[in-house]
């Protein structure tokens, strides 16, 4: 079941201890991160069975959908990072004011091919030599990265300079955002990154822990050693810290002006923020702490 399915599940599940609400007419239009399009999308289906609410939901990256956003074409944007001071003037220069939301966590996962029975754990330097923008070109084999890994040729698979997983990944693991090798397959789709190394047995390549979780079957996801020894990819191991460097809040970003207009889309926000827990849970996210979740609810109460 996709994970979209499994969230509208949840949230059927507990509509009992939920507000109902009658959704004011009007459409919500949203863009941007993939790896957050996996809950907006699944509450927009929730919110219309609930409350007749109707939201379009896009997945063009963390960067398109801010473009987006910035230009008043959409009135709610996902975002895997936190707005870029370029973006930030963008909107100001439109008039365009807006409201952070954290809505849940995750846990970057890089993932080999099933019969990759080598790359068992990856130091943040390791991973620095595969993906670093002196690498283009240069390290092609896997021995290159590591003496005891076999001189077999090295495929990479990995998100669009448009991602915010792209972004967030070049800065923790590279030092500086933007900074990638370039012969890699990108691709702002995740799908099209799990079916690339799903297919390659030498193949690597990166996105959210749930995109991991969904696609279990075909891949194996690769321990991350910090500095503080291999850790594993989970709810538990984000949540605790000990999951390093790639563990990271996702985002939501609300049009100020359009949620005091828009009754769907302040009924929509409303929504999203009153069963974060439920719909972070079903999707294999990890649900706000206790603080991030009263955080959220202030910043949506002075919303209005």
């Amino acid at each position: 079941m996709r994970r979209t399915a499994l969230v509208l599940v949840a949230l059927t599940l507990s509509a009992g201890g939920c507000s109902k609400r009658k959704a004011a007419g009007g459409t919500v239009k949203i863009d941007g991160s993939s790896t957050v399009f996996l809950i907006s999308a699944a509450v927009a289906e929730s919110y219309k069975k609930a409350a007749g609410g109707d939201a379009a939901v896009g997945a063009s990256g963390t960067g398109g959908g801010f473009k987006k956003f910035c230009a008043g074409q959409t009135q709610l944007s996902n975002a895997s990072r936190p707005i870029k001071d370029e973006e930030k003037a963008a909107c100001e220069a439109a008039g365009i004011e807006y409201q952070e939301l954290i809505v849940a966590n995750d846990a970057l996962t890089v993932v080999v091919n099933k019969e990759n029975t080598f790359v068992k754990c990856l130091t943040v330097p390791e991973l620095n030599t595969l993906w670093g923008p002196e690498a283009t070109d240069k390290i092609t084999t896997w021995n290159q990265v590591n003496p005891a890994f076999p001189a077999e040729p090295i495929k990479l698979y990995g998100p669009g300079t448009d991602s915010g997983t792209f972004d967030y990944f070049t800065d923790v693991i590279n030092g500086e955002e933007g900074a990638s090798r370039t012969d890699y397959e990108p691709s702002e789709d995740d799908n099209v990154i799990v079916q690339g190394v799903s297919g390659d047995k030498n193949a690597l390549g990166y996105f959210g822990f749930t995109f991991y979780e969904e696609n279990a079957d075909a891949l194996t996801a690769v321990q991350v050693d910090g500095g503080q020894g291999c850790v594993s990819p989970s709810s538990d191991t984000a949540r605790d810290g000990t999951y390093t460097p790639l563990s990271r809040p996702l985002y939501v970003y609300v049009d100020k002006k359009a949620f005091a207009s828009n009754p769907a889309l302040k009924g929509f926000v409303s929504y999203f923020i009153e069963n974060e827990t439920a719909i972070a849970e079903a999707a294999k996210f990890i649900p706000l702490s206790d603080e991030q979740k009263k955080t959220a609810q202030d910043e949506l109460a002075a919303l209005g």
